[in-house]
């Protein structure tokens, strides 16, 4: 009896330790997004925060590069550093041309799946890369927005501010196409939109898409009177 009802502790145990090891991540997740500074931004404003993850890409990022230099258009960009170390030459154009380098993990792994050593060293990890490239970052975007109690002590440690964002468009599906992004924005950009889009992953050619509506969108957004800036003019 006394066996059987031991055995049965050490088989629920560990599961019970999951479970609360997730709850946790995902309690930190929705404190992380219910107190996002941006959602109380005023409207009235006619600046907007083009912000973009998961790159860089050697196709698809110069691209967006060119499309902002011809626009005079800075924005802000959230580095994976596994890609940064293999495409250093990308984030030096950005750095000359003006533009925010943040980081985004080192390989979009998710905060809420990552034991604690692995958390540690996906931030110990990319902020040597980005230190040995000379980068500086400040700012942090946790993918998919997911983060627990350690992401956020590592960001305070490493001394990064946390971003999110106001408008996201899932411009990352496979289905999606420029003109639905292009509408997806005209509905839901905004004065002080801190706008998520991506230059890196997805699939179908999706960061393609991306550039593409924006290259409708920021003429268009231009005549409406609005403005340009990177995410540090909020801080």
């Amino acid at each position: 009896m006394l066996l059987n009802m031991l055995f049965r502790i050490c088989i629920v145990l560990p599961f019970c330790a999951v479970f609360l090891y997730l709850l946790l991540g995902i309690l930190t997740t929705g404190w992380l997004r219910a107190s996002n500074p941006f959602k109380r931004l005023p409207r009235s404003s006619q600046t907007l925060y083009l912000t973009f993850d998961d790159g860089v890409n050697p196709v698809y990022t110069p691209m967006l590069l060119d499309l902002l230099k011809k626009n005079n258009i800075k924005a802000s960009f959230f580095i994976l550093a596994s890609s940064a170390k293999e495409y250093p030459q990308l984030l030096q154009r950005m750095k000359k041309d003006g533009h925010l380098v943040g980081f985004h993990s080192y390989n979009h792994r998710n905060q809420i799946l990552q034991l604690p050593h692995q958390l540690i060293q996906d931030f110990e990890k990319s902020m040597k890369i980005f230190d040995d490239m000379g980068i500086e970052v400040a700012y942090y975007r946790p993918p998919w927005g997911h983060a627990r109690p350690l992401g956020l002590y590592l960001c305070k440690a490493y001394q990064l501010k946390t971003v999110l964002w106001n408008v996201i468009v899932q411009d990352w599906q496979a289905n999606t196409t420029a003109e639905i992004l292009c509408d997806k924005l005209t509905k839901k950009v905004h004065g002080n939109a801190v706008i998520c889009l991506h230059d890196g992953r997805g699939k179908n050619e999706a960061p393609l898409k991306t550039i593409q509506a924006l290259a409708d969108m920021i003429p268009k957004w231009k005549e409406e009177g609005y403005t340009f800036e990177t995410v540090d003019c909020l801080y």
